[in-house]
This record gives structure tokens, C-alpha cells and sequence, in this order.
């Protein structure tokens, strides 16, 4: 008993100093023969102690002998891989250098040091954004009337885009030099979640010169004269822009585009000149209707050499005048009724010269480069921020409307089915706002992650689209009849457009974020692929060589940490000192992040190169990037506002949540594994005692509803960011004018309940206080100010209605469709 019981102590006391320690092999050996001379001491056997010397030796010669390694396992390895790793394709590989690897990086790597995420300066924003924000974005919030720019114009009105222009919207990200207002990252997002809470179709206007349209790729890749022509007109608006990558046959395969241009000279501007010869056609194109100028992706190809030898160029992008001749624009697409421009656009035989080449003749071929790079910020600032703004618009419509709107005598948010949805929205929304707050904050700091961006944009839309069908079925009837007064119908309808542009949603999960995430995050993959490709083998060779001895310590390290974090409940896995009462997520998160080390290793190992045909799996895997990605920004977030008390359950909502959809995918991962054995480790390193979590309790559900209905500080921090009108004349303001009349009323209510006095709806409410006020039971201030509330409420929860011909159908336009 005692052998076994000291064995047990080493092993475990093994498992931990790998988890927690980084030892070299000669320390790691002196370490294991000091356990080996403990266990003779202790009693082992001496044939024991002699297998177990031999299985350390053995070891030791395999990985500490260069020569010994290389034989017996860097080279059989080595050219294994190199038989069956498939080609990686242009596009792939540009899209794998491209960017910066950040925060996803150390939750992937198994052991998060958590002093890089509090060292993320909080967002803080400058004197000049916070006045764009009080003066510009307010003014124009309040010249948005949704329903007659989504129903009657169909566009925004020429007032708004005139104060567009004046006030330079369309050149948020452009530098003061060239007349824009060059704003951060985090100031971007808070304009456009004020403006999409009041208009999708105007959040969407603004959103794309600022994130889609050329200027982001002019700032980085641009030439100076194309600099100092574009930017000040952008900025200004007198160029409207737009970027045309989608073609008809190639949407989410940008790379399989047909749209061309060919390499030739001809006679331009009077001269004999150098250029290309462009057919394209391009749809879903916004802005592209009402465009001025045009940013276009298209493939390059060189028939006759006057470039070189090569015919294939690969992807380039241009910036193209529309009055260009060949260049046809002004038809519309009609995306769910929302009132935004989107239309397709066309080109032939456009000749253009070098110089309108983004960058010049030099950058001909490195257009997907520049798009996965450039364009991947906007994508972790634009859908993100409607999303949040959608959130905060759903928490501070449901939790007004939950509270005045009363079934069987009271409010209905004390119902826990309705509960259930605030929660989801407080949560939820919580989680959004800390997660975009996490990613612009990286983005001012320089970094450029193009996995997080993926990650934000797929993973907030998707949690827009629950709030948002959260926030219409707490309405009920209120939300689903369109109208003047409805303000969640567009909201609802725009759903789809979110979920599918900028990189659909179901492609981004299965493909790009873990595709991407486990060759960027990974510390050692790329390097071993790119050994096994290069011609000479003896280099290769040398370069797998050390990548593969970095590799095996990362795995075991990993599996250790698995396995002793889930053993120990996470006490033993790291948290910050200063984590406070967060202190057990961080542990989980930690634990989690170990999880998804090992499962990754052993994922790549059971299927090489086929794992990124395996989608079920990448996207279980995506899951899991996301859910720590999103629960650590929610503590990050509660961190940097100074831990407040009020704002605890919603952080504990956010955590429970995260950890609780990281843990079904993980194990939906390992019931899904190819190869069982494999399973069966993988289970027994990630969950050696069973999955410990479960969905937020009921308790903290209510404790979050609360926080929706009570409308305190933790509310009003919820929802920072939206347009507020309180006046009772606004389809918001009126929600929160009976909200004030309705908690005034509500004293006299209660006393008339005391006295038996109940509303039975025999006669009109107004008729029924009137007797009341003649019986003597109010005086005339009670019965005006109950007629008030009354009134109030009604105009907050009333819907739409129309004369029968508001219904006769309208001549349409002519699809060009077949």
C-alpha cells in the first residue's frame, strides 16, 4: 500500500510539473530519475525498477540525441507528411500570412497568460469622437424616420445624405490630412451602434465606405497620387464609393471569380497606353447603385508577355470611375425590404490603365492579400457593432415594454417564460458589447487578427439573430405587425443580411475560423508545413527536426494540463492575482483552453490534412475558439469598468453560458472523433470526472431578468451607446414615457387592490376611474393622472393599422432575372 500510494504522489506531482513548469530534457531526466530511485527506496521491485530506467533511457536517447531523433522519428515522420499533406492553394496560403495573431492565439495554445488581456488599454474615447458622437450622430439620429425610409422613399432621404457628406460620416477611418476625421476603431463602432438603433438602412450606408469600400485598402496599399486624389473626395463625399468582389458564380470561393482583365495597350486619353482590358459581373454590391467610384477584384492575365512570362497574375484590385465607359451601375437588388443601395453592377471591355490599380502595376496579383488583410478589419467592426446596437435596441425596448405591459394584473416580465428571453438578451448582450469593446481595442493597438475578426463577425450576428427573436416574442402581436410605430419589424427582417454578408455565417464557422486558427494559432504547425514543402529536403528536414521536438513538449504539456485541471475542478489552473471574484471562471477558461490544445493535437494527428474537410468538427472546434474568446472579453469588460457589483450576474450569465457551449462542443468533438481510441484519451484528458457545467441556473436567470426590469445602473450600462428619445411623440419615447407614468400610477393601483377595487372591464377604463372619482375612492389628481398612464400605455403598446387601400398592389419593376 505504501508503493502504491507514493507512486500515486509521483505520477500526480509528475502530471502537475508538466502542467505548470517548462523544463529542459536534462532537467526533465534528472527529474524522473530522482522518482525512480524514490521508488526502489519505497519498495519497487528491481525488475520494475529496471524497465523503468530502460523506458527512461530509451526515451532520452530517442529525444535528446539529435541523430538518434531524426533517424527513428523527425525523418519517417517527415516524409509521411510530405506524401500526404495536400497542396495548399494561393489563395490559402495568402490568407494564412495575412494579418496578426493575438489574444486567440493564447487561448488556443493551452495556457492563456492573462496579463496580455488585462494589458489591452480599456476603450476610452477622445474629446472630438465624444462630440461627433453628442452633436453629428444625435442630430442625425433624430432626422431618421425608419418607416418612411424603408416603406415610402426606399432610400434615405436627400436631407440625410446631404448631412452626411457636410459632416464627413463617410470618412470616419480617413486621416485628418486628407479631410477625414480619422477616428479609433472603438469610436467607429459606437457611431454605427447609435445610428443602427435607429436605422439599419442608414447604419448600413455609412458603414460601408468606412469598412468595405476602397479607402481602408487606399491607406494601406495606395500610391501617394492615389492618396491625395481619392481620400479628401471620399472623406468629403463627393466620391461615393463601393467594393465589387461577389460575382455570380463565386461567393464565398472569392478566389474562383471569372471576372478578368487582360494585359494589352491601347489608346487612352490620346496616348498609346499600357493597361488592362476588364470584363466583370458583380452582384450584392452595396452602395454600388449610387457609386461614383468603383473598387473591383478581379483576375489578371497576360496572353502576349508584355509583363513577363508568366500569363496567370492572379487577383488584383482597381479603383474604377463609374462614368467609365463599359461600366454599367443603377439597377437594385431588394435585400428583405431594408431600404439600403445593393445592386449589381457590370463591366465591358473597360479598358483601364496600370495607374488605377490599387498600388500601382507593382501590386498586380496581391489583391487577395490586400482583401484578407484590409478588409477583415472592417469585418471585426461593421456586423459586429449593428449587432451589439441590436442587443442594446432589444434590452431597452423589452425591458420598458416588459414592464408596463400587464396579462392577469401584472407586468408580464414577472412571468419566468419571459424571464427566460430577458435573460437571454441581458447575457447576451453583455457578452456582444464585450467581445467588440475587446476586438476594436485590439485593432487600435495596432493588431489585426484576422481570425478574431471572423470569430466577432460570425458569433455576434448569430447571437443578434437569438436576441432579436428573443425581443420579438417577449413583444408578441406588438412586434409583428409593421407600421410607423414598430420599432423591432426591420430589425427582425435585416436578420438575414447580417448572417450572410461580409462571409456567410456557415461557411465562416465550419471553414475560416478553425482552418485558419489552428494553422495561425498553432506554435508550431505552419513551421512543420512549410518544412515538409521546401525543395530541399536536407533543409526541410532540419527545420521539421526542431519544430517536431517543440511540438511533442506542446502536446504532452497540454494533455497533462487537460487532464490535471479537470482532475483538480480547475483549482490548480492559473488565474490573474488581481481576478477578484472572477477568479473560478478564469480557472475554467484556462482548463477549457487546455482542452481545446489537446483535442486539436489529436484532431491533426487522427486526419492530417483531411481535417479541413472535416467541417462538423472544425465547426465544434470554432465553437469552443469562440466561447473563450467571448466569456474572457465579459471579464475583461467587467474589469476594466471597476467591477461593479450591479453588474455581476450579468458577467456570471456570460461566463456560465460560454463555459457551458465550450463544453457541448468539446464533447460533441470527442463523440465524433475518427478513430475511437483516440476518443477514449481524448475523453479521459478532457473530462476524467464528466462535464461539470450546465446552462445558467434558474436563480441567476431571474437575477438577470431583474436587472432588464429594474432598470438601474447596471441597465443603463447595458445599453450605453443607443439613440434615446424620451419623448412621448418618439416609437421609443413613448415606451419610456409610460414606463414613468406607469410607476406613478402604480401607488394608487395597489390601494384600490386593497380595497377590492379591481378594473373588470364591464365599461371603458376611463369611465370605470371617472366612478371611481365620483364614489370618492380618488380625487381629481388620481383619476387624471391613472387616465394619463392609461393613455400612455396604450399609445406604448398599440399597433398599426391601415385603410384597405393602403394594400392594393403596386406596379413592380421588371426583374432582369430569368
Amino acid at each position: 500500500m505504501e508503493l502504491v500510494i507514493t507512486l500515486a504522489c509521483i505520477v500526480l506531482g509528475l502530471l502537475i510539473l508538466l502542467a505548470r513548469a517548462q523544463l529542459s530534457c536534462r532537467m526533465w531526466l534528472g527529474v524522473l530519475v530522482g522518482a525512480i530511485v524514490v521508488l526502489a527506496w519505497a519498495g519497487m521491485s528491481l525488475l520494475m525498477v529496471i524497465l523503468l530506467s530502460l523506458l527512461v533511457l530509451g526515451g532520452w536517447l530517442v529525444l535528446g540525441r539529435e541523430a538518434l531523433r531524426r533517424r527513428w522519428l523527425s525523418r519517417p515522420l517527415f516524409v509521411r507528411i510530405r506524401q500526404m499533406l495536400p497542396p495548399m492553394s494561393e489563395t490559402e496560403r495568402q490568407a494564412l500570412q495575412a494579418g496578426t495573431t493575438w489574444w486567440e492565439g493564447e487561448l488556443f495554445r493551452g495556457s492563456p497568460d492573462w496579463r496580455k488581456l488585462h494589458e489591452v488599454p480599456a476603450p476610452v474615447l477622445r474629446d472630438d469622437e465624444r462630440a461627433f458622437l453628442e452633436g453629428p450622430v444625435e442630430e442625425l439620429c433624430a432626422m431618421l424616420d425608419d418607416w418612411k425610409i424603408s416603406d415610402e422613399l426606399r432610400d434615405l432621404p436627400d436631407e440625410v445624405w446631404n448631412y452626411l457628406k457636410q459632416h464627413r460620416f463617410f470618412g470616419l477611418i480617413i486621416p485628418k490630412r486628407y479631410g477625414g476625421l480619422e477616428f479609433s476603431a472603438h469610436a467607429h463602432s459606437l457611431v454605427l451602434q447609435r445610428i443602427a438603433s435607429r436605422s439599419a438602412a442608414a447604419a448600413v450606408t455609412v458603414m460601408v465606405p468606412n469598412s468595405l469600400g476602397p479607402a481602408e485598402l487606399l491607406l494601406a496599399y495606395g500610391t501617394e497620387q492615389q492618396k491625395n486624389h481619392y481620400l479628401p473626395r471620399l472623406a468629403s463625399g463627393e466620391e461615393i464609393p463601393c467594393f465589387a468582389l461577389t460575382s455570380p458564380v463565386a461567393g464565398s470561393d472569392a478566389g474562383g471569380i471569372t471576372d478578368y482583365g487582360i494585359v494589352c495597350e491601347r489608346e487612352f486619353e490620346g496616348e498609346r497606353t499600357l493597361g488592362l482590358l476588364l470584363n466583370w459581373e458583380k452582384r450584392y454590391i452595396t452602395l454600388g447603385p449610387v457609386a461614383t467610384v468603383l473598387g473591383l477584384a478581379f483576375k489578371v492575365f497576360d496572353p502576349d508577355h508584355l509583363l513577363g512570362e508568366r500569363e496567370e497574375l492572379g487577383i488584383t484590385c482597381a479603383l474604377i470611375p463609374t462614368s467609365t465607359p463599359g461600366v454599367t451601375i443603377g439597377r437594385r437588388h431588394d435585400p428583405l425590404n431594408i431600404a439600403f443601395l445593393n445592386g449589381p453592377n457590370s463591366g465591358h471591355d473597360v479598358f483601364i490603365p496600370m495607374d488605377w490599380i490599387i498600388g500601382g502595376q507593382d501590386m498586380i496579383g496581391h489583391g487577395w492579400r490586400m482583401l484578407v488583410e484590409r478588409l477583415s478589419v472592417g469585418r471585426g467592426i461593421s456586423l459586429p457593432s449593428l449587432s451589439v446596437a441590436a442587443g442594446k435596441h432589444a434590452a431597452l425596448t423589452c425591458g420598458l415594454y416588459a414592464r408596463i405591459r400587464k396579462q392577469f394584473h401584472q407586468p408580464i416580465g414577472r412571468f419566468e417564460g419571459v424571464q427566460e428571453a430577458l435573460a437571454r438578451i441581458g447575457g447576451m448582450t453583455y457578452m456582444m458589447d464585450a467581445a467588440e469593446r475587446l476586438t476594436t481595442s485590439s485593432l487600435d493597438q495596432g493588431e489585426r487578427p484576422a481570425v478574431v475578426t471572423a470569430m466577432v463577425k460570425r458569433y455576434l450576428t448569430e447571437s443578434m439573430r437569438q436576441v432579436v427573436n428573443d425581443a420579438m416574442d417577449v413583444h408578441g402581436g406588438r412586434g409583428i405587425c409593421m407600421g410607423p410605430s414598430n420599432y423591432l419589424g426591420r430589425l427582425y427582417q435585416s436578420l438575414p443580411v447580417a448572417i450572410t454578408v461580409e462571409g456567410a455565417n456557415i461557411l465562416t464557422r465550419s471553414f475560416m475560423i478553425f482552418g485558419q486558427g489552428s494553422v495561425r494559432c498553432h506554435p508550431y504547425l505552419l513551421e512543420e508545413m512549410e518544412a515538409v514543402s521546401l525543395p530541399d529536403e536536407a533543409a526541410g528536414l532540419e527545420r521539421f527536426d526542431r519544430a517536431l521536438l517543440g511540438h511533442l513538449a506542446y502536446t504532452t504539456r497540454n494533455a497533462a494540463r487537460s487532464f490535471v485541471y479537470a482532475l483538480s475542478a480547475a483549482w490548480l489552473s492559473p488565474a490573474p492575482a488581481d481576478a477578484g471574484r472572477g477568479v473560478y471562471y478564469y480557472r475554467q477558461l484556462a482548463r477549457f483552453s487546455a482542452c481545446l490544445a489537446i483535442l486539436a493535437d489529436l484532431a491533426l494527428l487522427s486526419l492530417g490534412g483531411a481535417l479541413k474537410r472535416k467541417e462538423f468538427l472544425a465547426g465544434r472546434f470554432s465553437d469552443v475558439m469562440a466561447s473563450l474568446y467571448m466569456a474572457s472579453s465579459s471579464l475583461k469588460r467587467y474589469r476594466d469598468e471597476g467591477m461593479p457589483d450591479a453588474d455581476w450576474p450579468l458577467v456570471r450569465w456570460s461566463c456560465e453560458y460560454a463555459l457551458y457551449e465550450a463544453q457541448q462542443a468539446l464533447d460533441g468533438i470527442l463523440n465524433n472523433f475518427q478513430g475511437r481510441p483516440l476518443a477514449w484519451i481524448g475523453r479521459l484528458l478532457v473530462f476524467p470526472l464528466g462535464r461539470p457545467f450546465r446552462p445558467p441556473s434558474d436563480q441567476l436567470t431571474h437575477e438577470v431578468a431583474q436587472l432588464l426590469l429594474e432598470h438601474g445602473d447596471a441597465w443603463e450600462r447595458l445599453i450605453s451607446g443607443v439613440f434615446r428619445c424620451r419623448e412621448p411623440e418618439d416609437i421609443v419615447g413613448r415606451l419610456e414615457h409610460a414606463l414613468e407614468m406607469t410607476l406613478k400610477a402604480e401607488p394608487i393601483e395597489r390601494r384600490l387592490k386593497e380595497q377590492g377595487l379591481r378594473f373588470r372591464g364591464d365599461c371603458s377604463y376611463q369611465r370605470w376611474i371617472a366612478d371611481l372619482g365620483e364614489q370618492g375612492f380618488l380625487d381629481e389628481s388620481e383619476v387624471q393622472l391613472l387616465g394619463q398612464a392609461y393613455r400612455a400605455m396604450r399609445r406604448a403598446i398599440d399597433v398599426d393599422d391601415f385603410a384597405p387601400d393602403a394594400f392594393i398592389r403596386k406596379p413592380s419593376g421588371k426583374s432582369s432575372s430569368g
